[in-house]
């Protein structure tokens, strides 16, 4: 038999229900916030980083822009690159 005296957790009302979900709410939009903040930046960080190399292969072998943007155009045209 069940003993009728246990003690029960008290019960939240439904204001502190609402605020509790409130700050769960804000901490994981501020967690997403901090992702995409650190997919920005290393997004940005790569995008240098490829620059840079394509940079230098361009130089290493006298490309212009002109000519690596041809080349780009007809390999998309060509679908070799997507």
């Amino acid at each position: 038999m069940k003993n009728s005296n246990s003690r029960k957790p008290p019960q939240m009302d439904e204001r502190e229900k609402f605020r509790k979900f409130r700050e769960l709410d804000d901490a994981f939009a501020e967690a997403l916030r901090g992702i995409e903040g650190d997919n920005q930046r290393q997004q940005r960080d790569e995008r240098k980083e490829f620059e840079q190399r394509l940079r230098t292969l361009m130089s290493d072998y006298s490309q212009s822009d002109a000519s690596v943007d041809t080349l780009l155009r007809t390999l998309l045209e060509l679908g070799r690159i997507a």
